[in-house]
């Protein structure tokens, strides 16, 4: 058994975990970190390294594993220590205050704070009900993106109409011989800009755009070949690929975390926006993993959310005593330019 004392224990080492590091540091808080993956980072180190992210103040552009790699070396002065490639199956608190989680490989980690900055949860891709789709996973058929450099030269279809869907269906104009994109609908859900983009590389024939069409069969023998689409439920098509790539979203499934006693509305924790505390003191919930009014589930957000949260977490490890709080141009910590 491995045993972690520490004063936030943090659930989930993504954008908003790594940056709660951070700001707990301006405050001489210690940081432990617990996330199912293998690597800190999240969705953004494991499933979207290559994904251009445009909505960090002050960077234009930015791969989301480079913006992981930023977060690791802002953080590295105030030594956080992590447990990775485990689950948290079990909270309890103990007589003497302190919350004490457990995980699937019996390392304990004890702290007087817990921040939940899960992202989704537990989460798999939503796959499209195309009969044999299963027989093609890994053989042409991608639910994730990790490295475009596979599709390099290659003919892609991707199917969706969110941002996922258009982001890299504009990203892989220059990677892929030939991008497709097929939606079921007309309109997009993504971004305004994101579909303008879109239809301009439409314009261009750099995007070879399928509306009011679906996917609803695939043809190949040990690899993908061919997709039969249905386009207005009547007429169908014949196209030849390399790669399918549903882009449908995730299915959130908050696991363990859902018998915490924690107010659940639609698999997200419900927060008071005061500092987004959970109904259990002690225990908060940052970023995508939790829900209030006006809600946006944005990388910024969720700094927001931590550099709030740990002001009261401070509060409650120091007893009711009140942070110093100080500009990061006054304090001059080392490591901080």
């Amino acid at each position: 058994m491995k045993i972690f004392n520490t004063d936030i224990a943090i659930v989930g080492a993504g954008p908003c975990g790594l940056f709660s590091v951070f700001e707990a540091g301006l405050l001489g808080l210690k940081c432990h970190l617990i996330d199912s993956l293998p690597v800190a980072g999240g969705q953004l180190s494991e499933i979207y390294p290559k994904k251009p992210i445009y909505d960090i103040p002050g960077i234009p552009e930015i791969l989301a594993g480079d913006l992981i790699k930023n977060l690791m070396l802002q953080i590295a002065p105030f030594n956080p220590s992590f447990t990775l490639g485990e689950t948290v199956i079990g909270l309890s608190k103990k007589e003497d205050g302190k919350f004490e989680l457990e995980t699937n490989q019996n390392s304990v980690i004890r702290s007087k704070v817990v921040a939940i900055a899960g992202g989704l949860g537990n989460f798999e891709p939503r796959k499209p009900q195309i009969e044999n789709l299963i027989q093609y996973e890994n053989c042409g058929v991608d639910y994730i993106i990790k490295d475009p450099e596979k599709y390099r030269n290659k003919k892609v279809v991707i199917s969706g109409g969110g941002d996922s869907a258009l982001d890299w269906a504009i990203y892989l104009t220059e990677v892929a011989n030939q991008v497709t994109l097929i939606h079921r609908r007309t309109g997009f859900r993504g971004a305004p800009e994101s579909v303008s983009k879109v239809m301009r590389l439409v314009q261009q024939k750099k995007i070879d755009l399928i509306t009011n069409a679906e996917v609803n069969k695939l043809i190949g023998n040990s690899h993908l070949t061919n997709i039969e689409i249905k386009i207005d439920n009547s007429e169908t098509i014949s196209k030849s690929l390399d790669f399918f790539i549903p882009l449908f979203g995730l299915v959130p499934k908050l696991g363990p975390i859902a018998t915490w006693g924690l107010n659940i509305d639609k698999q997200a924790i419900e927060v008071n926006t005061l500092d987004y505390s959970t109904n259990s003191k002690g225990i908060f919930a940052i970023g995508d993993i939790n829900t209030y009014p006006g809600k946006l589930k944005l990388i910024l957000c969720g700094f927001h959310e931590a550099t709030l949260m740990v002001q009261s977490a401070y509060r409650i490890i120091h007893e009711g005593k009140d942070p110093s709080f100080k500009y990061t141009t006054v304090t001059g910590i080392k490591g901080i330019n």
